[in-house]
């Protein structure tokens, strides 16, 4: 037990002293270096302390302290020395002052596509090593230096790791935190030499078969397969992310231990049949080992697992057992110092808590449930995703600001389905090149079990009170840890462990119930919701039960696609767009996801050029019909009406065209009225009132124009003399929105002014006796 904490002691001290350098310079790291190994020098100083404490710290306690201060030593000196090439003075000058560079460099990873603006092509991110370095009319550089490659070629998106190219682009300051000395801004397509390593190219063919395989698929399985056999996450939905997320099952998206467990598990199964000696089964599982890494490309969690496994196969090779936890402190050790960037890497931490909850916690539960009386299988399937999900737990709630209730159910139902999908898709993979027909009918095999991790996510999601808040960041996380740690180390005696069980079974049956039935949301008779999306506009209008009439899309689809989730939204009867600006249509693809949308109306006025092309894009991908409306145009559906009551001719040569040309809509709901202007501004709020007068533009809601700017008529927010005012506007947002005179006219006139910045996402809702009322449900987006 002494060599397993002397080795787990190294290898904390090694991960808290780089995740901890790595936002450090490099003199104030080397400081840190210096302190860590005097004291570990002094830890082996004779102890004086006498008694039995004197003789604990003798026998092990300065020990375990002093392979912590060492790890902590070794951990500071890594990362210190890789700052430096961060920190390196003439790299570091033309980063802060923009210079524009020809470098050489080396892809390290796969491209990740970034999406742009609506209409524009995406932008690529590639992880790079920097080589060589040439600036304008000074002599170039060589180095080695990690940074970030922004390239708006799509001839970005195919290059593999290992490619070596040349480009020339603008030097950028990284976000720190990590060993990138640059970000380097590129427009034009990068410049080949050579091509990457023979593996690599193996590789990409192999994943790139995987995805075509996957094609025929439905787009939730058809994401996900790649994904959960080789980490490949392109096509993987975000709303399917969000699901795996919400019910702890995020590990399933990358490559784990897991993968390399069952490769390995196959290989070695079918190598023994041959009755092959332990070096030969060694040689042969480590040649599976470095096939499968290279396919499923070497992220944080699949470097973790390849290291475990090769620490078991020199085991294996010798004749001896593995010590399991030794091999992890090992594995943990000497892949920071390797790589002293996996420490702050969430995957890399989420792999190494879960091996450590498997091997240190889950065989402890897996024996007391058979002494208890469970059958074997039932005790080894509980215990497994409960220790894993106690010892991600901390990490989790930290990023996510919320624990889980669902997640040891949801991953205690998926463990069945887990190696089947895993095989087919490896399958699928290798058979691509060689027969693709092939390839196709095992992807197709292997979606049935991967349709069932689909279902438990999406259902796990949906589970009310599923998830309780928690604080986020360090804070929690470390809070966390200490409960948790503070919980399994009290929960050994039997009185504490049977108290735990009641003052826990009391809070589920008395906070779950409340929670349940008193979800707060949607509040019933709403009328009109405006989501919290940021800076930006999307509105909802109820036409029934999961139905409703949407009224643009915010500036990004996660946003109004949460929203309508929350809703209950399954059915878009109608997608208004009011004008083509980013922060009306950016989300456009959220509205359209996972929901069927009857019809598309947007304005005559075509610009911006690229908003109305995203719209129209994703109508015509939906098949869904798309049309220009004006004056006079109505729709009624489940005793709703909504009325186009603007513009009436085009403006021109206005502050803002686009926003002086939105749809203006009168919507009639429940025997109120909503009036939805857009972002029309002083010009066509003057105009409806010249064409229309102050009674047609009369209502109970308003949702106030242009997130409230100071372009403004007085005499038609006097007109409208609403009871409610709706304010769709970004936290701290650089345009001065709301204005705070005009929030005074309206409050001074009697309304009730709300904000999404404040409140979240807004409701107008009838009350019990048709008055009008208004629900925040808070939890405004940062």
């Amino acid at each position: 037990m002494t060599a397993d904490l002397r080795l787990a002691g190294f290898a904390v001290g090694c991960w808290l002293a780089a995740l901890s350098a790595l936002h450090l310079s490099f003199r104030t790291g080397m400081v840190v270096a210096g302190i860590a190994l005097v004291l570990t020098t002094a830890a082996f100083a004779p102890a004086s302390a006498g008694g039995r404490l004197g003789r604990l710290w003798r026998d092990g306690g300065r020990w375990v302290a002093a392979a912590v201060l060492l790890g902590a030593g070794c951990g500071a000196v890594a990362t210190a020395a890789r700052v430096s090439v961060r920190e390196a003075g003439p790299l570091a000058a033309l980063v802060a002052a923009g210079a524009t560079v020809r470098v050489e460099l080396v892809v390290r990873d796969d491209p990740r596509a970034l999406d742009g603006s609506p209409g524009l092509p995406p932008t690529y991110l590639v992880s790079v090593e920097l080589t060589e370095l040439q600036p304008e009319d000074t002599p170039g550089m060589r180095l080695s230096a990690r940074a970030i490659v922004l390239g708006k070629d799509p001839a970005w998106r195919p290059l593999l790791p290992g490619q070596r190219l040349s480009t020339t682009g603008k030097l950028m300051p990284p976000r720190g935190g990590d060993l990138r000395a640059a970000v380097l801004s590129v427009k034009d397509a990068p410049e080949l030499h050579g091509r990457p390593s023979w593996a690599q190219r193996a590789a990409g063919s192999l994943r790139a078969g995987l995805q075509r395989a996957c094609e025929p698929l439905p787009d939730d399985v058809g994401g996900l397969l790649p994904g959960l056999v080789v980490g490949d996450t392109s096509r993987l939905q975000p709303t399917l992310e969000e699901d795996f997320r919400a019910t702890g099952m995020t590990h399933l998206n990358a490559v784990s231990g897991a993968n390399v467990a069952i490769i390995l598990g196959v290989v070695l199964f079918a190598v023994r049949r041959t009755r092959a000696g332990p070096v030969v089964t060694a040689v042969i599982c480590a040649g599976a080992l470095a096939g499968f890494v290279i396919l499923a490309r070497p992220s944080p969690s699949v470097v973790r697992a390849a290291a475990m496994g090769a620490i078991g196969l020199v085991g294996l090779a010798t004749g001896r057992p593995r010590a399991a936890v030794p091999a992890l402190a090992a594995g943990v050790g000497v892949l920071i110092v390797v790589d002293p960037e996996l420490a702050g890497d969430p995957g890399f931490a989420l792999s190494v808590l879960a091996t450590a909850g498997l091997l240190l916690v889950a065989p402890g539960w897996r024996d007391a449930l058979l002494r208890r009386g469970w059958p074997s299988g039932a005790a080894e399937a509980l215990a497994v995703p409960a220790a894993a999900q106690v010892a991600c737990g901390p990490v989790v709630a930290g990023l996510s600001g919320s624990v889980s209730l669902v997640a040891v159910p949801a991953n205690l139902l998926v463990v069945p389905a887990i190696a089947p999908a895993t095989l087919l898709g490896v399958s699928a993979a290798v058979l691509s090149p060689v027969w693709p027909a092939g390839a196709e009918f095992t992807a197709w095999v292997g979606q049935w079990p991967a349709r069932w991790l689909v279902v438990v996510a999406t259902y796990g999601a949906r589970v009310p009170a599923g998830a309780v808040p928690w604080p986020a960041g360090v804070s929690g996380a470390v809070l966390l840890g200490a409960l948790t740690v503070a919980l399994l180390v009290a929960a050994r005696r039997p009185l504490v462990r049977r108290l735990v069980a009641v003052v826990a079974a009391g809070a589920m049956l008395g906070a779950l119930p409340v929670r349940l039935l008193a979800s707060g949301w949607p509040p019933p008779r709403w009328i009109v919701v405006t989501c919290a999306v940021g800076q930006g506009d999307a509105v909802v209008l109820p036409v029934g039960r999961g139905q409703a009439i949407v009224v643009d899309a915010g500036p990004e689809p996660e946003a109004v696609d949460h929203c309508l989730r929350r809703l209950g939204v399954r059915q878009v009867v109608l997608f208004v767009v009011s004008h083509f600006h980013v922060d009306h249509v950016g989300g456009v693809a959220g509205v359209f996801r996972g929901r069927t949308v009857g019809a598309v109306v947007t304005p005559d006025w075509p610009e911006p050029p690229g908003g109305r092309a995203a719209v129209a894009a994703e109508a015509r991908t939906a098949r869904v019909p798309m049309a220009a409306v004006g004056p006079g145009w109505r729709y009624a559906a489940g005793g709703l009406d909504l009325t186009v009551i603007g513009p009436f001719e085009p403006l021109h040569a206005t502050n803002s065209d686009p926003n002086n040309n939105s749809l203006v809509l009168l919507a009639r709901v429940d025997g109120r009225t909503v009036l939805l202007p857009g972002d029309a501004e002083t010009e066509e709020q003057d105009e409806l009132l010249r064409h229309l007068g102050a009674g047609a533009v009369r209502a109970d809601v308003l949702k106030v124009a242009h997130h409230g700017s100071a372009y403004q008529s007085p005499e038609f927010v006097d007109a409208v003399d609403p009871a409610v005012a709706l304010v769709s506007v970004g936290v701290d947002n650089d345009y001065g929105h709301p204005n705070a005179a005009l929030l005074a006219r309206l409050g001074r006139g009697g309304a009730a002014v709300l904000r999404t910045d404040v409140g979240g996402d807004l409701a107008a809702v009838r009350t019990a006796g048709g008055g009008l009322a208004v629900v925040a449900r808070g939890d405004p987006p940062q």
